[in-house]
């Protein structure tokens, strides 16, 4: 998973932290101060400016071929490449440990687009090299440390509101990330419902969320019900604020579908899992990390 989002939250936030530290200044460098707090302003807009284009090229290029790639996010649970490495890197892993499964021609289209991802990389990196400072580190180190499921809000699909008490009813919550148009997300859906209905007798709950329904969309709730519908999916589905925390947590997702573990207490336990269950594995081994957290759950108590 490649969460390239987080820069641009922590660089706003320590540019706000600034601003609040420069406000104590006396009058006499007033007009100093607002000339650099200007200027620094526009720098972190243009770096912001800058990568959004850069992620919305990336994001163009995996659109352009979807088909293929949609096989490719669908196989990197299965991969031994490393996520937090270099992305093109990842990905050209992923490819080349699951090349059998592509065709000639869709491997010289995913080698093509990789050299182009690796190029806007080398971009992004130094326009974050330049940008990030000590503070941004500190920053982005307290982020890291609390879950985003710590004030959870939001609603289920028929309206009623749902809190934090949804993982303190659960020894653990099995959390799928997805979305309407992405067809490996689509294709485990009953695979989750049949999970769902696995480990309710052991305490635990799969829910859904779906990244175009947020902020109450109607139209794409409408449209993910549909959907839910269509492959006997039953389990609780659930529309957020995007600006809440667990909002930004999905929005950083690159890779979907994708499913995460909740302790009754809102933590994240373990490393998300990429690709879909539907695959006989990838459900194993979701299954193992299930009881694992039940059982820590068992012995909490």
């Amino acid at each position: 998973m490649k969460t390239k989002r987080t820069f641009l939250s922590i660089l706003t936030l320590c540019i706000a932290l600034l601003f609040t530290a420069c406000s104590g200044k006396e009058a006499a460098s007033t007009k100093s101060t607002d000339t650099k707090t200007e200027s620094g302003s526009e720098s972190a807009d243009d770096s912001n400016s800058k990568l959004d284009d850069l992620y919305q090229q990336e994001n163009q290029i995996f659109a352009d071929h979807e088909d293929v790639w949609n096989k490719v996010f669908g196989m990197m649970s299965k991969s031994a490449a490393d996520p937090n490495g270099n992305y093109a890197d990842y990905l050209a892993d992923t490819i080349e440990s699951n090349k059998e499964s592509f065709t000639d021609d869709e491997l010289k289209t995913l080698t093509a687009d990789i050299e182009t991802i690796r190029k806007i990389e080398e971009q992004i990196a130094e326009i974050e090299n330049k940008s990030t400072g000590a503070d941004d580190n500190d920053q982005k180190n307290s982020s890291n440390d609390a879950s985003p499921f710590k004030n959870f809000s939001g609603q289920d699909y028929d309206g009623n509101s749902v809190d934090e008490s949804l993982f303190s009813k659960n020894a653990v919550t099995v959390i799928n990330f997805w979305f309407t148009g992405c067809k490996p997300c689509v294709a485990e859906l009953s695979k989750l419902n049949e999970l769902n209905d696995a480990i309710k007798s052991m305490g635990g709950e799969v829910v859904g969320i779906n990244t175009e329904t947020f902020d109450g969309n109607k139209t794409a709730i409408k449209e993910a019900k549909t959907i839910l519908e269509s492959q006997g999916a039953k389990y609780r589905n659930l529309s957020i604020d995007s600006s809440s925390d667990a909002g930004k947590y999905a929005s950083d997702i690159m890779a979907f579908p994708t499913t995460i573990l909740v302790d009754r207490n809102g933590n994240i336990v373990g490393d998300p899992m990429l690709g879909g269950i539907d695959n006989q594995d990838n459900y194993d081994t979701l299954m193992k990390q299930i009881q694992s957290v039940i059982d820590a759950d068992s012995t909490n108590k």
